[in-house]
């Protein structure tokens, strides 16, 4: 039981340390050499753990191989293009100036029903007010709408828009993100400040403080425990 228990602690530490490496992205969102090693990798991170008679090391260096091939690959195709489209494809338009690409949606098996349903995620019911709909490599679709469809912006009317900065954490949980707090210019003084201007005493009776680059303020106070 030990040795399970050792083992399993091992490979979830080389798996978070790779995966970490790889960088963030959602399932959805995988490339398809990201996805093989993937799948690879669950199948060989289990048989240490089902079969103590495998030596853990071999499990660990086929992991670590695959996680280098795939950095290797990364890095190349991030320097040649024709790779990368030959590797991964390219982007396809399956609505172009407004009209169906049926050759693009039958090379790329995409069916009609697919291709409704993906625009009624995206709050389009009506084919004739999308200028272009582009299947990108990782599967999604993103839609563009003609020009009388889309959403009028405030530079169109020349109004002036009033800036919202990005807001900072600066208190989570009753603790003071010290780092965020000097990205956003403020100082400890002035948090014990805007704590008391909030009516609570010190930063651990607050559950969330945040501030951003124009200075709006979010509070919410820490509810007690029952």
């Amino acid at each position: 039981m030990a040795i399970v228990m050792f083992r399993t602690i091992i490979i979830f530490t080389v798996l978070l340390l790779c995966m970490r490496i790889l960088g963030k992205r959602q399932l959805g969102e995988l490339e398809l050499s990201e996805l093989v090693v993937s799948v690879l990798v669950a199948d060989l991170a289990s048989l240490p753990l089902q079969d103590i008679g495998i030596p853990l090391m071999n499990g660990l260096v086929s992991i670590l191989t695959l996680f280098c091939l795939e950095l290797i690959l990364s890095g190349v195709t991030l320097r040649s293009q024709k790779l990368r489209a030959a590797l991964f494809g390219k982007p396809c338009f399956l609505i172009e100036k407004g009209k169906i690409n049926q050759k693009e949606m039958h090379r790329c098996r995409f069916s009609v029903d697919e291709l409704t349903e993906e625009l009624r995620a995206q709050s389009v019911t009506d084919l004739s007010t999308v200028e272009y709909a582009i299947l990108e490599t990782d599967g999604t679709l993103n839609v563009i709408l003609t020009p009388a469809e889309r959403p009028v912006t405030a530079g169109q009317l020349r109004c002036a828009e009033p800036e919202t900065g990005y807001p900072y954490i600066l208190i989570s949980d009753g603790t003071v993100l010290r780092e965020n707090l000097r990205k956003c210019g403020k100082t400890e003084e002035w948090l014990r400040g805007e704590c008391r201007r909030q009516g609570v005493k010190s930063p651990e009776q607050v559950f969330l403080l945040t501030c951003d680059t124009t200075g709006n303020v979010y509070f919410a106070k820490r509810e007690k425990s029952p």
